[in-house]
C-alpha cells in the first residue's frame, strides 16, 4: 500500500497515486479540495487532501483545527456517501473558528466511488462460477473455503483475495462493510451454523445462502436456539438468487448476481417488457 507519512507535505502526484490505490483496493476514502479562498488562508484553491475512513490523510488543506474539521466532515461523507461543501472562516477562536488567519475557504468533499466487493464463501462448482461472473462484472472478488484445494489461484484464477479459514473464522479475515455483498454457497448445515453468527453481526447490504427452503428453516431453528432473533435472520436472502429456474452452476451464478444487482441498484426484478406502458395499450 502507498506509504502515508503524517505531517509530511505531499504533492498532487502523491495524492492521486494514493487515490488510485484506494479505488483499486476498494478502501473507503474521500477527497477534500479547496475550491475558493478569500483573504489570508494557509492553502490556495486547488489544494487537495485524501482522507481515509480511519482519519489518516495524504496531503493537506491547511493543518491545525481547520484540517481536523475537514477530516471529520470527510469521514461523515464516507459514511453517508454524500458530497458536501464546507465553509471555514479563520477569524475568531472565541467564536469557534478554527484559526485567526483572517480568511475564508470553501472546501468540496467528495467520497470515492469504490468498486463493490463480492465475497463468495464456498468454492464448489457454483462458487467458482459466481466468482468468475462477479470478476467479469468488475466487482472486487474475495473467495473463501476451509478446503485449500478449492481456494487458490490455480483452481480459481485472478481473484482479489483467497481466504482459507474455518467457517467460524471467515469474518475475521475479510473487511465487511456497506459495499460488501456476501454469497454463501456452502455445502451444508454444519458449515452454515458456524459461518453465520459473525456474518449476521456485520453491516453488509446483502447476505445470501444457497440451498432449499427446508435447509434454511433448519438453519433458522438452530440459530434461534443460539439466541438470534427473527429480525436478524430476516436479513438473509435464502434461498439465494432470483427465480430463473436455473440448473447449471453458471445459471445459478447468474440468478445470484441478478439479485445482487437488483438490490444494489434499487431494481424490482420485474420484466421490463411490462414497465412504463401506458394504461390501455397492448
Amino acid at each position: 500500500m502507498f506509504s502515508i507519512h503524517e505531517g509530511t507535505y505531499m504533492d498532487e502526484k502523491d495524492i492521486y497515486r494514493a487515490l488510485l490505490e484506494a479505488q483499486e483496493q476498494s478502501l473507503p476514502a474521500a477527497l477534500a479540495t479547496v475550491i475558493r479562498t478569500q483573504g489570508s488562508m494557509p492553502r490556495h484553491a486547488g489544494s487537495k487532501m485524501l482522507v481515509y475512513a480511519d482519519g489518516r490523510i495524504v496531503g493537506t488543506v491547511g493543518g491545525g483545527a481547520l484540517e481536523a474539521r475537514v477530516v471529520k466532515e470527510a469521514q461523515a461523507a464516507i459514511a453517508d456517501g454524500q458530497t458536501r461543501i464546507g465553509t471555514y472562516t479563520l477569524n475568531n477562536l472565541e467564536a469557534g473558528d478554527p484559526g485567526v488567519c483572517g480568511g475564508t475557504a470553501d472546501i468540496f468533499i467528495e467520497p470515492l466511488q469504490i468498486r463493490p466487493t463480492l465475497v463468495v464463501i464456498g468454492c464448489g462448482h457454483v462458487g467458482r462460477a459466481l466468482a468468475e461472473l462477479g470478476k467479469w462484472m468488475n466487482y472486487r472478488v474475495i473467495v473463501s473455503d476451509d478446503r485449500p484445494d478449492y481456494c487458490n489461484p490455480q483452481y480459481i484464477p485472478n481473484m482479489d483475495g483467497y481466504v482459507v479459514a474455518k467457517p467460524s473464522e471467515v469474518a475475521q479475515h475479510i473487511e465487511l462493510g456497506p459495499q460488501t455483498y456476501v454469497a454463501c454457497v456452502t455445502r451444508g448445515l454444519p458449515v452454515d451454523l458456524d459461518l453465520f453468527p459473525p456474518l449476521l453481526k456485520a453491516n453488509v447490504p446483502y447476505l445470501g445462502l444457497i440451498g432449499s427452503r427446508r435447509r434454511w428453516s433448519l438453519t433458522v431453528k438452530a440459530l434461534e436456539e443460539r439466541g438470534f432473533t427473527a429480525e436478524q435472520l430476516s436479513r438473509v436472502r435464502a434461498p439465494i438468487g432470483l427465480e430463473l429456474n436455473a440448473e447449471t452452476p453458471q445459471e445459478i451464478a447468474l440468478s445470484i448476481m441478478a439479485e445482487i444487482v437488483m438490490l444494489r441498484r434499487g431494481g424490482t426484478g420485474q420484466p421490463m417488457q411490462w414497465m412504463g406502458k401506458a394504461e390501455g395499450t397492448a
